[in-house]
């Protein structure tokens, strides 16, 4: 049987829905800043804004007040926030230079760390690679660091709208005007019901996107805008569950190799998050080729492993969740960051340093530029393409950029294979980035072709292993069955395509049927995976998917 290319069968960005020629209605939300995403880069950014415009107003300045809003599609702060997070506290200690380490919420500190490579039965462990080492560093659930970022936020009298998904950039030539949210109580046919909630327009004087990875609103700016890079974005999926243990945990620790074949790019990580606490998780870069990986699968597996069961063993599963994540790195950041009335920032923008394994404090930090940018957009009265573009020269003057160029094709190496990839991001590691020169090509992952392959089975114990539907169970998924379809799938969906996405999906959003495809829309937890290679996502009424509380 020939390959499967997801590219063939996936449907075009709806741009016509994403960007509207429209000014916002006369009863529009008016906000000077609006951030679109409640994540880091939106809570630090409108944080630092709300400071530098009291900062400004005690010195006298005779600034007006700005009214800051920061949209948030989940029902509450951190419900959609997912990260095995080890956090450098660069920008928060940045962000309140008044707090000492002991004041952010943090689980506890990096006190020591170990790297392994598996196989199926076996262990062994290999010295900790110089970009890996995490001394003060520290261990944080991502969405109990949102919840805190977010009470600083209000205290600032910035204004959050949890709830409110942006379905759509409103637009006037190429000037970006604000944003429409996503309506409610749609029933399956998309017609108003009893607890219908017409969609709100926001105009900003700039909007911020700090929508995360895979953002809809991002990648139809940067389509309409025709904004380009060297090398697409690539992504990973990863998979995590959070285990209440036994016995304590007294470092952190990640693997390479075995459950994930050679050819495939990723691993996995077990964090601390506290005495009887662990995360745990398993990411897989989705250029991989076999056509019936499964990523939560493949986490299951993990967990039989000789070195995590003891670990696991006589625990619980508190919480499950799924996201991906941009790994393209520097070659994969937009030409430009900004325009007429736009910024862009954290992951919508692809601010992760895959070799570290970092990406919080690099969306902290670029949500702060913005801020910054824009305080100073607005000071000046110029809210133009221009008048932003000082974004821009700030991002490539900072850190984040230099230790994204550093490390510029380390995970771009690792495209064919695991041997050959190590062997390359050794040498990279040793002559600073300057070896192989130049910048590895890539495709988009959807351009992968997939061959045909069969999974071996596996059956859930229902006690260390869970099936999909239980893993969902313990997201905290409340989507209302009878929710509108949110899903594009694309034409000539075959028996095989089919099942690529049963099995690429980790929330059984997807199964086949015969040789048709059904998809169980309310399933889905918006971890963007197969928007990246299947079919599209695209916003749904808010509170919509997981509700993560310890992630």
């Amino acid at each position: 049987m020939p390959p499967i290319l997801p590219s063939r069968h996936q449907p075009q960005l709806p741009l016509d829905r994403l960007i509207l020629a429209e000014s916002p209605g006369a009863e529009a939300l008016e906000m000077d800043v609006l951030f679109v995403g409640a994540g880091p880069a939106g809570l630090a950014g409108a944080i630092e804004l709300a400071r530098l415009v009291k900062q400004s107003r005690e010195q006298g300045s005779g600034m007006a007040d700005l009214n800051i809003g920061v949209l948030e599609k989940a029902g509450s702060l951190g419900e959609h926030s997912l990260s095995g997070a080890v956090v450098n506290p660069r920008a928060l200690r940045e962000l309140f230079p008044e707090l000492t380490d002991r004041e952010f919420p943090f689980r506890q500190p990096v006190a020591g760390e170990a790297v392994y490579f598996l196989t199926a039965g076996g262990s062994r462990r290999l010295p900790t690679p110089p970009t890996m080492h995490n001394e003060g560093f520290y261990t944080a659930s991502l969405c109990e660091l949102v919840r805190w970022l977010g009470e600083r936020a209000e205290a600032l009298g910035v204004n959050l709208f949890p709830g409110f998904p942006a379905d759509a950039l409103l637009v006037e030539g190429r000037s970006v005007r604000g944003v429409r949210t996503t309506p409610s109580g749609l029933d399956r046919e998309g017609s108003p019901g009893g607890s219908y909630a017409e969609p709100t327009d926001i105009s900003a004087r700039i909007t911020v996107l700090t929508e995360g990875t895979r953002g809809t609103l991002g990648q139809g700016y940067r389509e309409w805008q025709g904004i380009r890079s060297p090398n697409p974005q690539v992504f990973a999926l990863g998979v995590k569950e959070v285990w209440r243990v036994k016995r304590p945990l007294d470092r952190v620790v990640h693997t390479l190799g075995w459950p994930l074949p050679p050819d495939a790019f990723g691993g996995s990580w077990i964090y601390p998050l506290g005495p009887e606490l662990v995360s745990l998780g398993l990411v897989v870069g989705l250029d991989y080729r076999q056509s019936q990986l499964d990523a939560h699968v493949l986490l299951q597996r993990l967990k039989l492993h000789p070195l995590v069961r003891p670990l696991l063993e006589g625990g619980e599963l508190l919480e499950w969740g799924a996201k991906t994540i941009p790994e393209g790195g520097y070659y994969a950041l937009p030409d430009r960051r900004s325009g007429d009335g736009i910024l862009m920032a954290g992951d919508t923008v692809g601010f992760v340093d895959v070799p570290s394994l970092k990406g919080v404090h690099y969306a902290m930090q670029s949500g702060m530029y913005a801020a910054r940018t824009a305080f100073g957009a607005l000071r000046a009265g110029d809210t133009s393409a221009e008048g932003l573009s000082a974004y821009d020269r700030m991002l490539d003057d900072s850190y984040i950029v230099r230790d994204l160029h550093r490390t510029r094709n380390m995970r771009l190496a690792f495209k064919d294979g695991l041997v050959v990839g190590a062997v390359k991001a050794g040498l990279m590691t040793l002559t600073g980035g300057r070896f192989p020169g130049g910048q590895i090509t890539m495709h988009p992952d959807a351009e992968r072709r997939r061959d045909l392959s069969k999974a071996a089975p596996f059956v859930p114990d229902g006690v260390l292993t869970f099936s999909k539907v239980d893993a969902v169970f313990k997201s905290g998924n409340a989507t209302r069955d009878t929710i509108p379809p949110h899903l594009l799938v694309g034409e000539d969906v075959t028996g095989d395509v089919a099942e690529f996405y049963s099995h690429l999906c980790p929330a059984g959003v997807y199964e086949r049927v015969g040789d048709e495809l059904r998809v169980n829309a309310p399933n889905c937890i918006d971890c963007k995976a197969t928007d990246i290679l299947g079919p599209r996502w695209t916003p749904r009424e808010g509170g919509s998917g997981p509700k993560y509380r310890l992630m």
